[in-house]
């Protein structure tokens, strides 16, 4: 009786577990998009800025060369926020895909040595990167936007 029970309450409440979260992102070969936000300690927001955009950033467009991104978008907030709800950058990249999304870049050591030769210093300069970061997450984003009629 007990198990009769459960199974009729896991029933019931099922739909409700799966019906949680943002609907999925589109088929395996659709474009997938993914937002990385970066909470800078304060004052350092332009440091973090321009060391982004000096060893990361070009390691980023060489991905939309290659054909694995479709696009990158860096953006910062026009107005300021409570500290706790604080995000100092957000980059959004559109992948080709959802596999390339979720793939380690075989070529990305290589491309590294290619763009960054002096690899001590581009070393350091990606440490203090991460030194003045606080917090750093990412969000998959589907778009739910009704088609136009």
């Amino acid at each position: 009786m007990k198990s009769l029970l459960s199974t009729i309450v896991l029933l019931l409440a099922a739909p409700a577990l799966f019906a949680q979260g943002a609907p999925p992102q589109g088929a395996a070969n659709k474009p997938y998009a993914m937002e990385y936000y970066y909470k800078v300690q304060w004052g350092h927001q332009q440091e973090f800025l321009n060391l982004f955009l000096k060893n990361h950033y070009p390691l980023l467009q060489e991905r939309i060369k290659a054909g694995d991104f479709l696009s990158v978008k860096i953006e910062t907030p026009a107005n300021h926020m409570t500290e706790d709800s604080r995000w100092d950058y957000r980059v959004t990249i559109t992948f080709k895909n959802s596999t390339v999304a979720t793939t380690a870049n075989p070529a990305e050591e290589e491309t590294m040595k290619k763009l960054f030769p002096d690899q001590t210093t581009y070393q350091q300069e990606e440490k203090r990167r991460f030194e003045i970061l606080l917090a750093h997450w990412d969000i998959p984003v589907t778009d739910i936007t009704p088609a136009k009629k």
